[in-house]
């Protein structure tokens, strides 16, 4: 049946097609169906962040009023050391971590997608890791780097004779130790990277055979223009991840020993909810705000350098 012809037996029938109801109506309706998100996003998402921007100028304790003290938030912010101490940490883990977990999971990613028996077996194999909760990861690893009974270290002393170190007890190793932990869940990027390399024509790969290319020639010049997109995700993605590193810290060393692994986002917590400043916390979250949004648009900016997309430069 035409448009016509339906609109005029709904009309028999005693009904209004939604399309001749008057606009204010539609409106209405339109407005009801949203509300559900609106006022999430209100309560829960806009709200809170109004007064986060009005917090860091209050000493609050939770369970006395809230203080006005000015810029007494800031001043201590200039001169704490544990802010920097740990804004260095994380510069570290970001630094050193985010190389390391791209070349692997691009690496894993080529590997994974070879055509071969039982291949989606091991793609499972390998990105299991990466959804185990953070908790149960290091417990794990608590286990694995122990230096009395873990594993490593027996292995360790098995092949070299010497005593292996103390790993998350030694604040010259613990840093290094979480960063051989974090390489646990590199099958996150692996699937993102599949999924790239999946989606590549393989007609580059012919026309670039035909042209003589070698299979550096093909990786260097076809699979990393055309997965660019893909790792340009991953990398805004894993730069964000990193400087809000808390879980797997908070669970093995908690920022110890000698705040080696004290990260921006544990003392934050700290100073939340262990030691109840939540000015000085929400002043402390702000900085991370920007800190990461600085980072991003960096990133955005430099992006149209070397991301291409549908075979030209973003």
């Amino acid at each position: 049946m035409r448009m016509a012809e339906i609109a005029d037996e709904v009309e028999r029938k005693g009904r209004k097609p939604f399309m001749k109801q008057p606009a204010v109506r539609r409106e209405i309706t339109g407005w009801l169906f949203s509300s559900p998100w609106i006022l999430g996003f209100l309560f829960f998402t806009a709200i809170p962040m109004g007064y986060a921007m009005w917090l860091p100028f209050q000493r609050w304790e939770i369970i006395t009023p809230a203080q006005y003290v000015g810029l007494a938030n800031f001043r201590e912010f200039a001169k704490d050391p544990l802010v920097w101490k740990s804004f260095k940490v994380t510069a570290i883990w970001t630094l050193a971590t985010i190389p390391l977990h791209m070349v692997l999971g691009l690496s894993v990613a080529l590997l994974m997608n070879q055509k071969l028996p039982g291949i989606n077996t091991f793609r499972t194999i390998y990105y299991i890791p990466a959804v185990v909760p953070a908790v149960a990861t290091g417990i794990l690893w608590m286990w694995v780097l122990d230096p009395s009974f873990g594993v490593l270290n027996w292995l360790i002393q098995e092949v070299t004779g010497l005593p292996g170190p103390l790993w998350l007890a030694d604040e010259h190793w613990a840093l290094p130790a979480m960063m051989l932990m974090s390489l646990w869940g590199v099958g996150g990027g692996m699937v993102m990277y599949l999924a790239g390399l999946q989606g590549i024509p393989t007609t580059l790969y012919e026309a670039a055979t035909i042209d003589g290319a070698g299979r550096w020639h093909k990786f260097w010049n076809v699979t990393i223009p055309m997965l660019s997109p893909m790792i340009f995700f991953n990398l805004i993605m894993s730069i964000i991840g990193s400087f809000q590193v808390f879980d797997i810290a908070f669970v093995t060393t908690g920022g110890g020993p000698n705040n080696s692994t004290l990260f921006y986002m544990l003392y934050l917590y700290r100073n939340a909810f262990e030691w109840y400043k939540m000015g000085y916390a929400s002043l402390l979250a702000w900085a991370l705000f920007f800190v990461i949004l600085g980072f991003t648009f960096l990133q955005f900016r430099l992006g149209k350098y070397w991301v291409f997309a549908g075979g030209m430069k973003i």
